[in-house]
């Protein structure tokens, strides 16, 4: 015999006596279960002192309150029991209970069966926990779990019937926390309905980016992180959004004129962050400013007028030209994008059509940070140089996802 077949004979017979073993532990935990409900229906207290059958279990076993609390409660749903007075307390699951002594089901098996017939009426109990244990033989317990579904939703295809009284009020907690190292922290609770509307929100920004720059490698939870701040950015620029103390929702970035020209430095984010001057470039593209004269000691000399960079009038002919970002192979509507600067405003750039393009935060950063460029064709339409590791030639590449208006020349 080969050192091959030798192997596999070794394995076969490793993973039988791991299913020997499995099959006495369970049978073992289904017989400790059943002594439970006795103890149990003879009285914990006048036994062994204890106040209920999962203390006493808990000590026994030495394992926490709430495993203690999950065997007694399995146990009682498998096996028939009474209470001090001798009035029967018949058991959920008792074909399942039978089948649990032999050792044959694991315990997400028999809480997937116990849980499906919980739902099911008296009637109908022994009829379906005689399907669901033929199929378990087979079958793991999700497979069994989508079987016991069905045969709920075949009972009762109505469902519950519904609450009639007032809706009780959404459970929606949420904090938010900035950490010395700069990064925020987000956590909450919400009902099913704003979760299942935050998930397709978020859902329908994480989608994997595909454009001429390469495979989307982020991860789920980067893709994710990219598609809340996505979503931040679309709230803030909604003009339904509620004032504060007379003006829209707003964060203050505060930078000096040279760091903001030559893109070095620090500047100061709402009250106690920081970003890069080549941020604040970034967000200067599509921004309202104030011009402000501080003194020696930062104190306000001067304040100028406030002016909003892109107009109202030059972002609906940015939408009605570029159609979404403009980036090559970008899918991104109008209303996930912002104005960018192609010459920028501190150089001396101009805040007209001929100088704007439409992109998305992800390539409004790429630009800046990146070899691709980009320009105004002599069409008028925007078209974009890739960096040199990317193509040699540098040929310019556009955007042709995004279908020109139908009336268009």
């Amino acid at each position: 015999m080969d050192s091959e077949t030798v192997w596999k004979a070794d394995a076969v017979a490793l993973a039988d006596r791991v299913s020997a073993l499995l099959t006495v532990v369970r049978s073992a935990e289904a017989e400790i279960g059943s002594l439970l409900v006795e103890i149990e229906s003879r009285g914990v207290m006048e036994l062994f002192g204890y106040r209920s059958v999962a203390r006493l279990f808990e000590h026994l076993a030495d394992v926490p309150k709430s495993a203690a609390e999950t065997v007694v409660k399995r146990a009682r749903a498998l096996t028939p029991g009474h209470n001090l007075d001798g009035t029967p307390i018949p058991a959920v699951a008792p074909a399942t209970g039978t089948a649990a002594l032999d050792g044959r089901l694991s315990n997400p098996m028999i809480d997937t069966i116990v849980g499906a017939l919980t739902q099911v009426p008296p009637e109908h109990r022994d009829d379906a926990e005689r399907d669901l244990l033929t199929f378990a033989e087979d079958a793991g317990h999700k497979q069994v779990a989508a079987l016991g579904a069905r045969i709920v939703a075949h009972l009762d295809p109505d469902g519950t019937e519904p609450d009639e009284a007032e809706p009780a009020t959404p459970t929606r907690e949420l904090s938010l926390r900035r950490r010395r190292s700069g990064v925020w922290e987000l956590n909450g609770r919400f009902d099913d309905e704003t979760g299942t509307r935050t998930s397709a929100l978020l859902d329908s920004l994480a989608q994997r980016r595909t454009t001429d720059e390469g495979p989307d490698l982020r991860s789920p939870q980067e893709r994710y992180g990219d598609a809340f701040s996505d979503a931040i950015n679309l709230a803030l620029n909604t003009p339904d959004l509620p004032m504060q103390a007379g003006e829209r929702a707003h964060v203050m970035i505060a930078v000096s004129l040279e760091d903001l020209k030559s893109g070095v430095g620090r500047a100061i984010l709402g009250d106690t962050g920081t970003i890069s001057a080549a941020e604040a470039r970034i967000h200067a593209c599509d921004c309202k400013l104030i011009p402000a004269v501080l003194g020696e000691k930062s104190e306000p000399l001067d304040l100028g007028r406030q002016s909003r960079l892109v107009t109202t009038g030059i972002r609906r002919a940015l939408y009605l030209r570029d159609r979404g970002c403009a980036f090559p192979g970008c899918h991104r509507p109008p209303r996930h994008c912002q104005g960018h600067h192609i010459r920028h405003w501190a150089d001396g750039g101009p805040t007209e059509l001929g100088n704007l393009v439409l992109m998305c935060a992800h390539h409004h950063r790429l630009l800046h940070r990146s070899g691709w460029q980009v320009r105004i064709a002599a069409d008028g339409l925007p078209e974009f140089l890739p960096p040199v590791f990317l193509d040699r030639r540098r040929k310019p590449r556009r955007n042709n996802l995004h279908q020109p208006l139908p009336f268009a020349a």
